[in-house]
């Protein structure tokens, strides 16, 4: 079993930067592709980006392309999500999740997921 803790969420204005963080327990965080989602209330959980095992291959959804950077230090059981040039858009409560099978966007298809961590874009 794969225990995710997020954190880094808070309040920023349209266009600042946000670096949110995701500590994995155990001793198997490198077997595990990695993603990052988010969900405004009453609406669907959606993808924004993803990472292989070695960090190699990373995913993005078009909508934070550009301006969003997934990252991982496998020593440290922890994947990153680097969020720049943010949006009043891009306001949701973010959760990182683990799945075994590579970097894809499916929801269904990651076994473990965090609390999550709100971010929040002013105008």
């Amino acid at each position: 079993q794969v225990q995710l803790v997020e954190s880094g969420g808070g309040l920023v204005q349209a266009g600042g930067s946000l670096r949110l963080s995701c500590a994995a327990s155990g001793r198997t965080f490198s077997t595990w592709a990695m993603g990052w989602f988010r969900q405004d209330p009453g609406k669907e959980r959606e993808f924004a980006a993803a990472i292989s095992r070695s960090g190699g291959d990373t995913y993005y959804a078009d909508s934070v392309k550009g301006r969003f950077s997934i990252s991982r230090d496998n020593a440290k059981n922890t994947v990153y999500l680097q969020m720049n040039s943010l949006k009043p858009e891009d306001t949701a409560v973010y959760y990182c999740a683990a799945n075994r099978f590579g970097v894809f966007d499916a929801v269904t298809g990651y076994v473990y997921w965090g609390q999550g961590t709100q971010v929040t874009v002013s105008s």
